[in-house]
């Protein structure tokens, strides 16, 4: 009787010390696989994995198409829209961009994002959290109007002078897949 509920015991123990380990080991969406999601919130997916290599190869080969935007704030001032506009980030976008293939090809990797100026005027933002940051980048890389990869990562200056530093960190995750 007594080694039945020892045995038990040890395996009521066992357990939940694997479910503790488990929790505290489980990979979060908060993605910190490079350095550089390190500096601010980032999440990543990756859809497509079987697509991966492709769509880099057509990144790193200049066969894509650029969308992009800037959602300004609407409460509050903006002092992105006196700092920053589409075409700057599509010039930051296109200069961290290593060239290191020529590739003539029909196929385009499609890359659409925007700029998310935080509005923190804005009355439905009641978590004091999310006035934390100036805004964000989203990132969605697409091949054949299918999501292959897509990132968010916050920015933190309101001017939005480390935009270019968070662009950079969007390429070295997209191209270290």
């Amino acid at each position: 009787m007594n080694r039945i509920l020892l045995v038990i015991l040890i395996g009521v123990i066992l357990f939940f010390s694997y479910g503790i380990y488990s929790n505290l080991n489980k990979k979060s969406i908060k993605s910190k696989r490079v350095v550089c999601q390190q500096q601010t919130v980032t999440f990543e997916s990756i859809y497509d994995k079987t697509n991966i290599s492709k769509v880099q190869k057509l990144f790193t080969s200049k066969n894509y198409i650029i969308k992009s935007n800037i959602i300004y704030s609407v409460f509050m001032p903006t002092v992105l829209k006196n700092n920053f506009n589409a075409n700057l980030a599509d010039d930051i976008l296109k200069r961290n961009i290593p060239i290191t293939d020529i590739i003539k090809t029909d196929e385009k990797l499609v890359i659409d994002y925007y700029i998310y100026e935080n509005d923190k005027d804005d009355n439905k933002k009641k978590n004091p959290k999310a006035k934390l940051y100036a805004g964000y980048l989203l990132f969605e890389f697409k091949l054949n109007e299918k999501i292959v990869y897509k990132i968010q990562t916050d920015y933190m200056k309101q001017d939005g002078s480390d935009i270019e530093n968070r662009i950079e960190c969007v390429v070295k995750s997209f191209l270290s897949i």
